[in-house]
């Protein structure tokens, strides 16, 4: 029988998740099945949307989220022994799987496409569900224009930083919003962003009339709030919104942000929602056209990665406290 260490959801948040709220048990696993495979996970990967998601979810399940893993055993033979497979496993050190897309988030379960001399771990991030997300999330909905200005709030983040990136591959101005100069300093130098606005500190709406005098055209959401309301109030008529996520209420659900609809109204924008599910049927795409940005030198990575898989729920919160640069990771 193989053994599991599995981080069960004991108890419902109440604004940052504390330890109590997770249990880290063993468990042991059935035997494969027909059309079954047996996968030890390498990295787990921690996100945003896992506490957005959480109100959501029934007491005593596995908390979710993606792994990449290597198959160990297999009744499958599309999923063969030692190929590294991504899947919406959970906090589990071994799973057993049927290659399905049934799982809660309704994404994929692929085998790794082929990286080269890359990280598996970037299956992911930049190459897996946080650049997909970064790839449609931005092109499909904001759809730029070369000289357009774009802002991203959360820029620092594993799908922030991508979309900065690949609105100056667009040929845009590109504004990123953050919470540290440290990642200023990170997102100016190395990624090549235009500007950079820290929340903390500065007057944001003073700081976007400076650096976008002729008002911003795209705005890629992350957060949410008051920063999202200041942005959309400097927009431009006709101006994108693509709503990725609000980090900024996922703890602190009493906030309340100016109303936004005045300036939707009068600007005439257009603001979209979206889940990268969605495209779906495009996935392998997303992850071929990064790989060859990447390999062309024109987008660049960061992971923030964490030793042990009993240190997920750590990195959970430090990534939800914005310690993280790109993409948080736990090595298991």
């Amino acid at each position: 029988m193989v053994k599991s260490k599995v981080f069960i959801l004991q108890k419902q948040f109440e604004g940052l998740p504390k330890p109590g709220d997770l249990k880290l048990v063993e468990e042991e696993l059935p035997p494969l099945k027909d059309g079954e495979f047996l996968v030890e996970a390498v990295y787990l990967s921690v996100d945003p949307y896992m506490r957005a998601y959480a109100p959501n979810l029934p007491l005593g399940i596995p908390f979710i989220g993606s792994q990449v893993g290597i198959i160990k055993e297999s009744k499958n033979p599309k999923f063969p022994v030692g190929k590294y497979v991504v899947g919406m496993f959970g906090w589990r050190s071994h799973s057993v799987a049927n290659g399905e897309s049934n799982n809660w988030a309704s994404l994929p379960t692929y085998i790794l496409p082929d990286f080269g001399k890359l990280s598996t771990s970037l299956g992911l991030g930049v190459l897996g569900m946080p650049g997909n997300t970064a790839y449609f999330g931005f092109l499909e909905i904001c759809k730029p224009k070369a000289g357009e200005t774009v802002v991203v709030s959360g820029a620092a983040g594993a799908v922030g930083n991508h979309v900065g990136q690949i609105a100056k591959i667009k040929g845009c101005k590109v504004i990123g919003i953050a919470g540290s100069d440290d990642k200023g300093k990170w997102l100016v130098d190395d990624l090549k962003f235009d500007h950079f606005i820290n929340y903390k500190t500065q007057d944001v709406d003073k700081a976007l009339k400076e650096l976008a005098p002729e008002g911003i055209d795209c705005y890629f959401d992350n957060v949410g709030g008051e920063i999202s309301t200041t942005v959309m109030n400097n927009m431009n008529t006709f101006g994108r919104v693509s709503v990725c996520g609000s980090i900024s209420g996922y703890n602190d659900r009493t906030s309340k942000a100016s109303v936004v609809q005045f300036a939707i109204v009068m600007k005439q924008l257009k603001v979209e929602g979206f889940i990268v599910s969605r495209w779906n049927d495009r996935w392998s795409e997303g992850i071929q056209q990064n790989l060859a940005w990447i390999n062309e030198g024109k987008l660049k990575y960061k992971e923030t990665v964490t030793e042990g898989f009993e240190n997920m729920f750590n990195a959970f919160v430090e990534m939800l406290q914005g310690a993280n640069f790109g993409k948080a990771v736990v090595k298991a």
